[in-house]
């Protein structure tokens, strides 16, 4: 899997229809009409995510490793 930061993972988010609701502090909230799903991604500069919080924000949002 290769790891990107939040930034970018924000830009996936959004380009496959999630849409960010609110930001707290350095965390954008996201989420999708007809889902109950919530996805928080920390946004701290060009950081990059840890491998196994990515891992889990891209289950929840259906993304798997080829959307990369």
């Amino acid at each position: 899997m290769k790891v990107i930061s939040g930034k970018r993972f924000c830009r996936l988010l959004e380009s496959r229809g999630w849409q960010l609701r609110r930001i707290n502090g350095s965390h954008h909230i996201y989420s999708r009409v007809g889902t109950p799903v919530r996805i928080s991604v920390p946004v701290h500069g060009d950081r990059t995510l840890k491998r196994g919080l990515q891992a889990h924000l891209m289950k929840l949002a259906g993304i798997d490793d080829s959307g990369l």
